[in-house]
Parts: structure tokens; sequence; C-alpha cells
């Protein structure tokens, strides 16, 4: 039941055209468009090695957050969540059934953008491991922030949080723009934003060739552990 039910979520999510926009197209106009066109300084070395870890982290905000939280506000408003809530299957199991539609839709997406960094010239560093549970960690930390802004507003209130926020974080989170152009008590600030963390993670172990960046898992793992406990705690199914 998991598995058909995440079979379907995923295909429901590739066939949205917004959630394409969100999740597909934004960041491959990003990573080629900076990588291209001297835009931004992104300091030393060739821009697509700044830019695609902060692409490839953007891509798990956009899945794991802005659509999840989209989508499901407005499962919940026309009563989806309700009648499956109803269905034989368990609450739990539908929760999987979206982490596991988050996931595949996330390894497409990486696959996709890493691909495209590669024939922008992306000479990639570090272990693919720490990649990984870096990953994990910013998905899980974006999926409870998600899920609690669906469960919790209504879904017009959803759609417009989710999109801002989308924006905000996309110009202040170290994704195109290093956080190092920022003057300095705002950095400190913005460091502490789950997309700082993710980029700057990603970008040490990616571009510098570094150990696992335990300051920025850290920071991840404070917002899954708040963003999921407060959107299991506070989420309404109706």
């Amino acid at each position: 039941m998991i598995g058909a039910q995440a079979a379907l979520e995923t295909r429901m999510l590739l066939r949205n055209g917004e959630q394409l926009l969100l999740t597909v197209i934004i960041p491959t106009l990003l990573l080629v468009l900076f990588s291209s066109v001297d835009i931004v300084d992104t300091g030393e070395g060739e821009a697509v090695d700044f830019l695609a870890p902060g692409v490839l982290a953007l891509a798990v905000m956009s899945t794991a957050f802005t659509g999840q939280a989209i989508a499901t506000g407005f499962e919940r408003r026309y009563g989806v969540l309700k009648r499956l809530a109803s269905s034989p299957l368990p609450r739990w199991a539908l929760m999987t059934a979206k982490t596991l539609s988050v996931l595949v839709t996330e390894v497409l997406q990486v696959v996709l953008l890493t691909v495209i960094a590669f024939a922008l010239g992306w000479s990639p560093h570090g272990s693919p491991l720490f990649v990984l549970l870096l990953l994990v960690l910013g998905t899980a930390a974006f999926s409870g922030l998600g899920l609690l802004m669906a469960g919790t507003l209504k879904a017009e209130a959803t759609l417009a949080a989710a999109n801002l926020v989308f924006l905000l974080l996309l110009v202040g989170g170290g994704v195109v723009v290093p956080l190092e152009k920022f003057p300095s008590g705002v950095q400190d600030v913005l460091a502490l934003l789950p997309i700082s963390a993710l980029s700057d993670g990603l970008r040490d172990v990616l571009r510098h060739g570094a150990g696992m960046p335990w300051g920025d898992a850290a920071v991840l793992a404070v917002w899954a552990v708040v963003g999921l406990a407060a959107a299991g705690k506070f989420f309404r199914w109706e």
C-alpha cells in the first residue's frame, strides 16, 4: 500500500506544472544562467563550483518544503487527506508514502542537476557519503517545516507563504549570493537558516573537499527535530 501510494504521489507531483517549475526549471535555469554569465562574484575558481552545491540545496528545499507544503495544503483543503486518513492506509503510512515521493523526486533532481553541472565544467570533490548525509538531514528539516505549514495554515496562505519563503531563502540563503556579501551581523543570522547550512555544508564538501561539516549538520538536525516534532503535534488533517 505504501509503495502504491508513493508511486501515485510521485506521478501527481511530476504532472503538476507549478511543481515542475519549482523543482526542475528554476534550479536548472539558475545553474545555467549564473554559471554562464558573470552576474554575481562567487570568489575564486569557476562559478559553477560555487553554484552547483547551492542549487542542489535549493532543489531539496523546493521539493521537500515548498512543493510538499503547497500540495499537502490543498489536499487538506479539499478533503483528500481526510478521506485518505479514513482508508485502510494508516496515517503513518500516508506520511511515509509522501516522504518516499519526495525522496524519489530529489534523486531525479540531483541526477539532472549533476549532469548539467558536469556539462558546465563542474569539478566536485569530497565524500559522496557526507553529501548524502547532508541531503537527508536537509530533506528532514524542510519536510518538517513544510508539513507544519501545510497542516496549520489555510491552503491559500500556505501557497503565498511557501512561495515567499522560497524567494527569500533563494536570495539570502547562500544559494547564488555568498553569505560573505552580507553585513557581518546579518551573516550570523542567515548562517542559522536550514538552506544556508545545507548550501554551505555541501559547498565545503563538494568545492573544498572538506570532511563532514558538523556545524552545518547540527543546524540541520535541530531544524529537523523541531520541524518534525511541531508538525506531528500541530498538524490538522481537515
